[in-house]
């Protein structure tokens, strides 16, 4: 443990309204570059482009038919045609070699050029050949179905102007203009640096024994850079080390012109980023008055900016969005996203009283009439799984003591193509239930186990709750289905345990479920009785179990445990011991249902589940101890 003398404490916090301020006067700006018009959608013009050509540059054919003298036609219609001779034909991309005699006519294809004496086009519809030429049964006058040269844009006339984002309709508009390359505003490049021992780039070894855990802010970070408009280059990420955190952040510095680190930002001298930026840069904020994220930095290194994110993957992506983002965008000449919030209402009361503004993670759910709620996701900001399960963030201000449920709230997305669930469902995880989500577009499951999701049904938070084990029936609820499942003790090929008892009774360490979990409460029944067949309480029995109180919230987990030689024997399924070839003794079978919230039933996606469950026959195959019920 660190000192307390030896730790920097968080004095005169900035408020956000004055991180916003010190942020957006870092000098992001990248210089303006020329990109090959095939590199240009997505970017933003750095100066106005005129037209230095005709487009088109000839007068056109809009349609196939015949070129004409108008004059010609004058009075023809289908009752009183005009009949004209066939000088010649010209088609799209040759010079005309005819030209168009009063009396006459040149059959011509759609974008071809017009033929000298030629002035309108007659469509080959409203045409008839003969031995003698072409009928005519329409009039028409100069210029009809004639694009003329300059008509959609002419040389000298403004074609785009500066700030404008190229898509793939300004990309033709450039191509028609003959462009190949393209002024654009520079995207700013922005070095992302993520800091710890503990971390290890994804697709590399990772050694959980040494507390080891993937590095989730590079990539994150890297996202949500590109998606404000900025170039992310990832570094490799530094330890605590204060040389070689040095090092990078001075050559992210030389590359870049903004430069984010993420974790060591702390108040501990374990974090040596605070002593780099003051030392060698020049430190304009530390701390902010917001949660999550209060440890932030902003300063600079040289001549790059600087910005220090907490280490927390969802304090991190909220900070990034909320304070950096914005300055990303605007040194990119990107707008901001226009719909990037949207309006709700609390679907439960959510209480918080330590004072200070808080970003709140909340997820979005539809209620049966199509209007959004909003229910707090907190699982921690260390919890990777938040990122997706939140939908964006709830501004709450300081002082809030709760909100109330059924308060009207904003929500700002993390994204704009956030969009709210088809299926919003909480409750027991199971394997099966992870092929029945598969059928369904765009689901979100919180495995919070039986106990948790049947609170979050009576609130009326999700869709659906799934159920597992001894459940009450003092629930408004629909059900529309479910199926069964083995359970037992998912043990080591080696381990000597053929029931209940032999695990009380032995020399075995064990791995069990949480309470919330509808396993853990058909274990404990079968702890009962047992008990009640040796005539011994609850009480005495668990004491037996080495590791009764070691719970685990996922379904494989226990298993994991017993799969890695870290447990004898764990609570679990038997479709979990077949998967991961381990031994099983079976303890017996439990039902899993999934209940619908009463007011949800009409939505298409519980039509869709109801359909899937009633036959459950492929789903289960290939599946030990599943079956349909």
């Amino acid at each position: 443990m660190v000192p307390m003398s030896d730790r920097r404490e968080f004095r005169d916090l900035a408020s956000p309204e004055e991180a916003h301020e010190v942020v957006a006067d870092l000098d992001i700006d990248p210089a303006p570059e020329t990109v090959p018009l095939a590199d240009a959608r997505d970017r933003v013009l750095a100066e106005r482009v005129d037209a230095d050509i005709d487009v088109p540059g000839f007068d056109r054919a809009s349609m196939d038919g015949y070129a004409v003298h108008a004059r010609d036609t004058f009075g023809a219609d289908e009752a009183d045609p005009v009949t004209l001779s066939v000088a010649g034909e010209v088609h799209a991309g040759e010079e005309p070699d005819v030209t168009v005699e009063s009396g006459s006519v040149a059959e011509i294809s759609t974008g071809a050029v017009m033929p000298p004496g030629a002035d309108a086009v007659v469509m080959v519809e409203r045409t008839t050949e003969t031995d003698d030429g072409v009928e005519i049964r329409t009039s028409v006058a100069p210029g009809d179905n004639v694009m003329l040269a300059g008509a959609d844009i002419a040389a000298g006339a403004r074609a785009l102007g500066p700030g404008t984002r190229i898509t793939p309709r300004e990309i033709g508009l450039l191509s028609a203009l003959g462009l190949d390359e393209v002024p654009v505003r520079g995207r700013p490049k922005v070095g992302i640096l993520s800091t710890g021992d503990e971390l290890v780039r994804p697709g590399d070894p990772l050694d959980s024994a040494a507390g080891q855990i993937y590095d989730v802010n590079s990539y994150t970070l890297a996202g949500a850079v590109s998606e404000a408009g900025g170039d992310p280059v990832m570094y490799p990420h530094a330890g605590d080390d204060y040389a070689e955190m040095e090092r990078l952040l001075h050559e992210a510095a030389d590359e870049c012109d903004l430069v984010l680190s993420s974790g060591s930002t702390s108040a501990s001298a374990v974090d040596v980023i605070y002593r780099v930026i003051e030392e060698r840069g020049e430190l304009r904020l530390h701390g902010v008055a917001v949660k999550p994220g209060k440890p932030m930095l902003v300063g600079t290194i040289g001549d790059s900016a600087y910005v220090g994110l907490p280490g927390y993957p969802v304090s991190a992506l909220t900070i990034f969005q909320t304070f950096v983002a914005p300055a990303v965008r605007d040194a990119a000449g990107r707008d901001p996203p226009q719909t990037a919030t949207v309006s709700g209402t609390m679907a439960v009361q959510e209480r918080y009283g330590e004072g200070r503004r808080r970003l709140m993670p909340a997820g979005l759910v539809e209620d049966e009439t199509g209007s959004l709620l909003v229910y707090p996701v907190d699982k921690g900001s260390g919890a990777t799984t938040s990122l997706v399960d939140a939908d964006g963030f709830v501004d709450v201000p300081p002082g809030t003591d709760y909100l109330a449920e059924g308060e009207a709230v904003d929500v700002t997305l993390f994204s704009p193509a956030v969009r709210p669930p088809t299926l919003l469902g909480m409750g027991e995880d199971d394997p099966l239930l992870s092929r029945l989500l598969d059928t369904v577009s765009r689901p979100r499951y919180l495995p919070l186990g039986s106990t948790e999701g049947l609170r979050r049904l009576d609130n009326g938070v999700p869709d659906i709750a799934v159920v597992a084990g001894p459940t009450s029936s003092d629930h408004e609820a629909t059900d529309i289905g479910g199926w069964q499942r083995e359970w037992g003790l998912v043990v080591s090929p080696d381990t000597d345990v053929s029931d209940l008892g032999d695990l009380v009774d032995g020399d075995y360490r064990f791995v069990n479920r949480d309470s919330a979990s509808g396993l853990r409460r058909s274990f404990d029944d079968a702890v009962d009785a047992l008990g009640e067949e040796r005539g011994v309480g609850r009480a005495e029995l668990i004491d037996a179990i080495d590791g009764y109180e070691l719970t685990t919230k996922a379904h494989e987990s226990p298993a994991r445990k017993v799969l890695a030689s870290d447990a004898d024997a764990g609570l679990g399924l038997r479709a979990t011991a077949a998967k991961l070839d381990l031994g099983f003794v079976s303890l017996g079978t439990e039902s899993v249902r999934v209940l619908v919230n009463p007011d949800r039933r009409e939505k298409d996606s519980i039509g869709s589940l109801a359909e899937v469950l009633s036959d459950l026959g492929a789903l289960t195959d290939g599946m030990a101890g599943m079956e349909p019920q």
